[in-house]
Formats: C-alpha cells, sequence, structure tokens
C-alpha cells in the first residue's frame, strides 16, 4: 500500500513539475489545483477504499500544491501586488471547489 501511494504521488509531483516548467506562477499552482480538484471530485464519486485512498493522498497529494499556493500569495503581498493576490486567493478557491463539486457530478450521470 505504502508503495502504490509512493508511486501515484511521484507521477503527480511530475505532473507537477512539468506543468510548472509550462505555466508562471501563479498559473501553475491554480491550474494544477483545479485540476487535482477535478480528479479529487471525480475519484470520490467513482472509487472507495484502498484505490480511493492511494489516488487521493498520492496521486492528488503530489500533483497539487497548497504550500506553493500560499507561499505565492504571501510572495504577492510582499511585494506590493495585494490585488493580485486576493485575486489569486479567490481563484483557487471558487475553481477548486467549483472542481471538485464538477468532477464528483460527473460521476453520477
Amino acid at each position: 500500500m505504502i508503495a502504490l501511494v509512493l508511486a501515484a504521488g511521484a507521477l503527480g509531483a511530475v505532473i507537477r513539475f512539468f506543468v510548472a516548467r509550462l505555466l508562471p506562477a501563479p498559473w501553475a499552482v491554480l491550474a494544477v489545483n483545479a485540476v487535482g480538484s477535478l480528479v479529487g471530485g471525480v475519484l470520490i464519486g467513482a472509487t472507495s477504499g484502498d484505490l480511493q485512498l492511494i489516488l487521493l493522498t498520492g496521486f492528488c497529494g503530489g500533483l497539487t500544491t497548497f504550500s506553493s499556493f500560499t507561499v505565492e500569495t504571501v510572495q504577492l503581498v510582499l511585494a506590493g501586488r495585494t490585488q493580485k493576490a486576493l485575486l489569486n486567493v479567490g481563484l483557487n478557491l471558487v475553481l477548486g471547489i467549483g472542481a471538485a463539486a464538477l468532477g464528483y457530478a460527473l460521476t453520477q450521470l
């Protein structure tokens, strides 16, 4: 079980790495957080038990970036870009929660 969580987490982290190379901050963090939330919503609607635990804890945990999100938000504030920091927080919350709800809803069709 631990090896599967590690493998799933490594895959999520590698995908996050490539997204960070493709998109500038804070867009890369927003993208992986929204996609990870969508995937998480699908997982809670379509899986259960060990598979759900492995994919939510491993893959989604490796893919999403709450610590990066918070650090980038503080950096924006420190740079005097408070409006962008607030937009960053709002978009991450709205898109993340919306994506998770959409992912779940898609499994209920």
